[in-house]
């Protein structure tokens, strides 16, 4: 396989084991994100009134191919947060009404819901799905214990952000379709990192990262939308794509009131088709499985360091190329990532949950066996 390491602009004096929290961009598709800002700044009228609307469309359309949708059902957002807020603050909520969730899900977006349900008085539902996991039949059924003739919304990752898992999503929705509950699904780690097929997957919405595992500049992500609930949907800022005045925009109603929000710098949305086209290059379907490949051997020898059982079977799909390996309990967790950072020059983050304490590892193209193996030996060090 190709190295990859010389395409990103990571110090290479650090070895780097957190692409999951805000991923790291190639020179290629960074050197695209600045000729788009560039371009703005040669002509600004021009570009904002004469190309954008059309650059805009080209993007969405290489991204809707992507993840295998409708260009005029999904639109451009800075990232899966900001799409989970629009949501929660469009639906019109009534008390006792309830949002049912995992307790994996990411704390900015729980803050999100719980907002919504405070000013409503919905209640916000994180069921408890405990680890380690065994399949994806227990998970679906241990999470539907959690729905009552309350439930309105399942809000769930692809996959969680504390605990690397991927959620069987499509089933969950299958059931909540009978069910007549709305599914809203947080895709922030899956593009790039898992195939996403949204005709396939069955959610009612769906907001996920591109800047993260599919490497696109920071600021670029997306919401999706089935179109019966397309209407119901409220942008978070009003301005000119809103409303009858907003025809010379040409696009459907949804597009248009979402998409503009004022003078924006749009670089990282435009960026994104060179993004797919990087990892499709770099035949991305063989990065990802030989990144699965080292990750799973780093699991095993990290347990066979610490003793501590597997957060979830190595076969099944549970997890890519993030997963977390469970470490003894550490009375300064804060202090081991610092001396893994100082002493060892490893970036990696170190994670407490539902009173468990993991490493949680990211595997990129751009990672090498010798990192593993220096985080390896870097814990076998600090944990003795």
């Amino acid at each position: 396989m190709t190295d990859l390491r010389a395409y990103f602009q990571l110090d290479p004096e650090i070895v780097f084991l957190n692409h999951g929290s805000f991923g790291a961009t190639p020179k290629p598709v960074f050197a695209a994100y600045q000729e788009w800002q560039r371009r703005l700044e040669r002509q600004p009228v021009d570009f904002f009134q004469r190309q954008l609307v059309k650059e805009l469309r080209l993007a969405r359309e290489a991204l809707a191919a992507y993840v295998h949708a409708a260009p005029e059902d999904l639109v451009f957002v800075h990232n899966a947060t900001f799409g989970v807020n629009l949501v929660a603050r469009s639906l019109a909520l009534q008390p006792g009404d309830e949002i049912l969730a995992t307790n994996h899900e990411y704390g900015a977006c729980s803050n999100a819901w719980e907002l919504a349900c405070r000013k409503s008085g919905a209640r916000y539902i994180r069921q408890h799905i405990s680890l380690p996991v065994t399949t994806p039949a227990a998970i679906v059924d241990a999470f539907w214990q959690g729905v009552t003739p309350y439930t309105r919304v399942i809000y769930l990752s692809h996959i969680t952000s504390p605990t690397a898992l991927t959620l069987p999503v499509a089933e969950i929705c299958a059931r909540a379709r009978d069910a007549n509950i709305l599914t809203v699904v947080d895709g922030a780690h899956a593009p790039g990192q898992i195939p996403v097929d949204l005709a396939a997957l069955g959610a009612d919405i769906y907001t996920g990262n591109l800047h993260k595992w599919l490497c696109a500049p920071k600021g670029a992500g997306f919401l999706w939308a089935r179109k019966e609930m397309q209407a119901w949907l409220e942008p978070l800022v009003v301005s000119w794509g809103y409303g009858p005045e907003r025809t010379h925009f040409e696009e459907t109603d949804f597009v248009s009131a979402m998409q503009w929000q004022g003078t924006l710098d749009f670089s990282a949305y435009l960026s994104v088709p060179a993004a797919i086209e990087f990892q499709h290059q770099h035949g991305w379907d063989a990065v990802r499985e030989h990144c699965h490949r080292l990750l799973r051997a780093t699991l095993e020898e990290i347990g066979d360091i610490t003793g501590q059982p597997a957060a979830y079977p190595h076969d099944g799909g549970f997890y890519q190329q993030m997963a977390i390996a469970p470490i003894p309990f550490q009375d300064d967790l804060p202090g081991l990532k610092q001396r893994l950072y100082n002493e060892h020059r490893i970036e990696v983050p170190c994670t407490a949950w539902d009173g468990h304490h993991f490493i949680r590892i990211s595997v990129q193209g751009y990672n090498t066996e010798a990192d593993l193996a220096r985080l390896v030996d870097a814990l076998r060090t600090l944990l003795a």
